[in-house]
């Protein structure tokens, strides 16, 4: 295989990858895609409800962008508040954790036992063939994960690789590289995934890795920022909201960055399981840190954004 050629067969499996996760995240939201509104508009009464609902949803879903994009267009509907909108925007922060965990067990292989039992269930009757659909995008998204690891391990010999991971090593240099890819492909469980595929394989140092999944999640807020566009000024805040915290959270920890990824490497022997737990870690601390300051942070998020926060609901103390 030429290099061309082994480059496009490395972009397709990627592309494969993604096409996997976005039609994993559309058939859920097909299946319970009511009772997700349903179950995101009930958490007004506290952020701490609202943020483990955002963690769980988008563990489930596997796609922070979707439930991200989700609040913002809720918050425009007037179904839930500016307010409640926050716990759920910090929570899908932590739930796209999940994907990084899932490739760092190496459970690749898996994918084509899903494949086909989906397949299978989707002949069954109408409400069984969604859950079957579901089932076989779950399946092509680890299957899709092994053709990416099988097409990059020929590019583990070429210098010029190597020489553009090595400039990862690089805090800045991870961070933005991590921010620009996810903003263009619009998933950060991509960006993930293919770091700690490049760990394992040895490519990639894994504090090299971790700057690059941390700047993903400043990526990963294009999606709501697009999605807002056009709404309300409430649903824009709360788009714009989303960037902030992450991009605060990238800046809090950047200093130590260097310190930190060597911490998550000395943490465990496993390279491709320090990136997840860096990413994990990175994720719930900003996360809680903002809920215990919430009651003051969300005036003033208010008062800066220019939020018009009238909603259909009442903004309860939490």
């Amino acid at each position: 295989m030429t290099p061309i050629q082994g480059l496009f067969a490395a972009v397709s499996a990627v592309l494969l990858f993604l096409y996997g996760l976005q039609g994993f995240s559309r058939e859920l939201q097909d299946v319970g895609g009511t009772a997700l509104q349903s179950w995101l508009g009930r958490v007004t009464a506290s952020r701490w409800l609202g943020f483990l609902v955002g963690a769980l949803a988008t563990a489930i879903v596997q796609s922070s962008s979707a439930i991200t994009a989700l609040a913002v267009t809720l918050v425009d509907a007037s179904v839930i508040s500016f307010r409640a909108s926050l716990g759920i925007l910090l929570g899908s922060n932590v739930g796209t954790t999940a994907t990084a965990w899932l490739v760092s067990f190496k459970l690749t292989g898996i994918g084509p036992v899903f494949i086909v039992l989906g397949a299978l269930i989707s002949v069954l009757p109408v409400r069984a063939r969604y859950i079957g659909k579901a089932v076989f995008y779950f399946g092509l998204i680890f299957f899709a994960l092994d053709l990416i690891s099988a097409e990059l391990k020929p590019l583990q010999e070429r210098p010029q690789f190597k020489r553009w991971l090595a400039l990862a090593e690089a805090p800045w240099a991870g961070v933005l590289a991590g921010l620009v890819f996810t903003a263009l492909v619009q998933s950060s469980s991509v960006t993930t995934g293919l770091a700690i595929l490049l760990v394992q394989q040895g490519v990639l140092p894994p504090q090299a890795a971790i700057p690059i999944v941390i700047g993903s999640n400043v990526g990963s807020t294009s999606t709501a920022l697009i999605a807002g566009l056009g709404m309300s000024s409430v649903a824009r805040a709360t788009a714009i909201t989303n960037f902030l915290f992450n991009a605060a959270g990238v800046l809090c920890y950047f200093p130590f960055l260097r310190s930190f990824s060597r911490a998550m490497v000395e943490l465990t022997a496993n390279p491709g399981m320090a990136v997840a737990w860096a990413h994990l870690i990175f994720n719930l601390s900003v996360a809680i840190g903002f809920l215990l300051v919430l009651t003051w942070v969300e005036p003033l998020l208010r008062k800066w954004l220019g939020a018009d926060v009238r909603t259909a609901r009442s903004e309860p103390a939490s």
